[in-house]
């Protein structure tokens, strides 16, 4: 067909696909899935009521845990109605439409959640190398302008994305590789020049994802460097200790985002199985694990969702 066709041009619906070979169980696979997405909203959200109602959490390090909570909130918002249609109900169809708005969501919330992993970062680093100037240095206004920054880059970096698809003509099929609109998956259905788009994706790779990762390092890298020269062992151990949660949750944020760029940009031979499955880890394993990583390590997230619990418990007698 050709690309003049009108049809083609810009197509009515795109195709979004489960995990190949398993479409006859896939109603099973929603099971899992719905407890997944149901533990991801049910954890971050009892995460931002926590924070929101103790006043001993209303610290900088949990006003950006709550940040990042709500980022996986909306991530998770961005991908069910989809990811629920192809497995619960099989219905692969979305609307191009619709398909390039998924798509910008999802990339603007990665792209926030990774700067707020980096003020994460940097809110360690702080709260390390200078303690006793913590709060002096990390103020609610300058937290709120942090988050903000996260928001509004987001935003515009990932606006483009959408309006450079739209100019392209698609011929190449209808068929997506995963259960949610992604960037480079949309791209490889165009048939027209995609030189732009390429550069523009790795350029929005560099300036957000890229150049939070470097800074992120560098972070631990002065942390460290401090932790060492701390005295006594007890010392140090218990520093670090309060870096484990955020490295935890830095590393199951960008493992499965660096895999799943790297199979999209050299995996042509690879199996649509392992398309499927990185494309599902970056989709649940940091909603999912967030929550439970900060309940489980954090003493004080710990002892404030169990008091919320234990009062409706109480109140429910």
């Amino acid at each position: 067909m050709e690309i003049s066709n009108s049809s083609w041009f810009q197509p009515p619906s795109l195709l979004l696909t489960g995990i190949p070979g398993l479409e006859d169980v896939q109603i099973w696979l929603s099971i899992p899935l719905c407890v997944m997405y149901l533990i991801a909203l049910l954890g971050n959200c009892t995460i931002l009521f926590v924070i929101k109602t103790t006043s001993i959490l209303h610290e900088p390090q949990y006003t950006f845990l709550s940040m990042l909570a709500a980022t996986d909130v909306g991530l998770s918002v961005s991908t069910l109605p989809t990811v629920l249609n192809v497995f619960l109900l099989n219905h692969r169809a979305i609307e191009f439409h619709a398909c390039l708005t998924q798509m910008f969501f999802i990339h603007t919330f990665s792209s926030m959640e990774s700067a707020i992993l980096l003020a994460m970062a940097f809110d360690r680093f702080v709260a390390i190398r200078s303690p006793l100037h913590y709060t002096v240095v990390l103020t609610t206004p300058r937290i709120i302008r942090m988050g903000l920054a996260a928001v509004v880059r987001g935003v515009l970096l990932m606006m483009p994305l959408p309006i450079l698809l739209k100019r392209l003509a698609f011929c190449k099929g209808v068929v997506l590789s995963h259960c949610y609109c992604y960037h480079p998956d949309v791209m490889k259905l165009a048939c027209g020049p995609v030189r732009v788009n390429i550069l523009y994706g790795l350029s929005l790779v560099l300036c957000s994802f890229g150049v939070d990762s470097v800074f992120i390092v560098i972070s631990y890298v002065l942390i460290l460097k401090t932790v060492l020269g701390i005295a006594s062992g007890e010392g140090q151990l218990k520093a670090l200790n309060t870096c484990v949660s955020h490295i935890f949750t830095v590393l199951i944020f960008y493992v499965p985002l660096i895999v799943l760029a790297i199979i999209h940009r050299f995996g042509t031979f690879a199996s649509p199985l392992l398309h499927v499955t990185m494309a599902n880890l970056f989709l649940f394993l940091t909603p999912v694990l967030n929550p439970l990583v900060y309940s489980l390590k954090t003493k004080q997230i710990r002892s404030a969702v169990g008091k919320v619990f234990k009062e409706r418990g109480s109140s429910l007698r």
